[in-house]
């Protein structure tokens, strides 16, 4: 059994589902847990109140409040790349994530997890991650670790006060000369089936992506992709709209049977920068990624 050492938040929406205990909440928040299990969790002390008392079976549903639980997984498989550390000052910390690592606590992820290691290895309990990348995604994620100033932090990915730049490798024809092209994609996204799987559908666009292609060797390209939105998965499916899926990617164009991690085929996308201006200082920040980093993944090599 792996369970967190530190607790996951939840805050009751302030409009009840209809439910009269924080458990029934819970188990139908949470269907794919299992009653069972949640019902094991508040017996064993495990779900609690901001100030620490605990809940029972019976606690009442309380709009707005804040509840505390630990995660726990049956058996967690050991992600076999490492993190590293960039930058860290007083309120932010800047992390190279790899391939195959969640950002943050979910599904049979616990502590094999960016945050949690990054808490383990600095020793700041309130580190917390401002924003997020797939799971399969490698690359840069910023970091707070003063709770006084991450709203601030929070509020430049909210506002779009961030630039993003992403690496991205993809087949393409060998026929084809893409080298110094640019595209601009605008389309709609909307949760599919299964829901973490997005889909392109007609309606007022809600995603904007600016690629270009900046090498390419025989069947293969690499391109720099800026999110101008913010939407789950929005470049991997807009390099599907171009006609070239990210090289490795299980979800798109098709959504391959699941299966173990194949830590040899790393989806090939790649947070590459992050530049603002720091909200506290006014200053200029820009943070790269370079290909010592990816040891990881096939970018530390050619497009060949």
């Amino acid at each position: 059994m792996s369970i967190s050492k530190y607790p996951s938040k939840l805050s009751l929406p302030q409009s009840n589902p209809g439910v009269a205990t924080v458990l029934e909440y819970l188990i139908g928040r949470f269907p794919q847990i299992g009653a069972t299990v949640w019902q094991q969790r508040v017996a064993d002390g495990k779900v609690h109140w901001e100030d620490g008392t605990l809940l029972t079976a019976h606690t009442p549903y309380q709009a707005q409040q804040k509840i505390f639980y630990y995660r726990e997984v049956a058996k967690e498989t050991t992600i076999p790349f490492a993190e590293h550390i960039l930058f860290q000052d007083a309120h932010i910390l800047v992390a190279y994530k790899p391939h195959f690592l969640a950002v943050t606590p979910g599904g049979v992820h616990v502590n094999e997890c960016l945050q949690h290691r990054l808490r383990e290895k600095t020793g700041l309990p309130s580190l917390q991650v401002v924003h997020r990348l797939d799971r399969l995604t490698a690359g840069l994620v910023l970091c707070s670790v003063n709770s006084q100033t991450r709203h601030h932090y929070h509020h430049l990915f909210a506002a779009r006060q961030i630039t993003k730049t992403y690496h991205a490798i993809a087949h393409i024809d060998g026929g084809e000369t893409l080298l110094g092209q640019r595209w601009e994609i605008k389309n709609r996204l909307v949760r599919g089936e299964p829901r973490f799987r997005m889909q392109i559908v007609d309606g007022p666009p809600n995603s904007h992506s600016v690629i270009h292609c900046i090498d390419q060797s025989g069947d293969k390209a690499l391109f720099v992709l800026h999110p101008i939105s913010g939407k789950t998965h929005q470049l991997r499916l807009h390099m599907q709209t171009l006609g070239w899926p990210i090289l490795y990617d299980t979800c798109y164009p098709e959504l391959q049977p699941q299966s173990a991690d194949v830590y040899t085929q790393p989806l090939q996308l790649l947070a590459k920068e992050l530049r603002f201006i720091d909200p506290l200082t006014r200053q200029p920040r820009a943070f790269t990624c370079d290909a010592r980093l990816a040891a990881d993944s096939i970018f530390s090599r050619p497009a060949q």
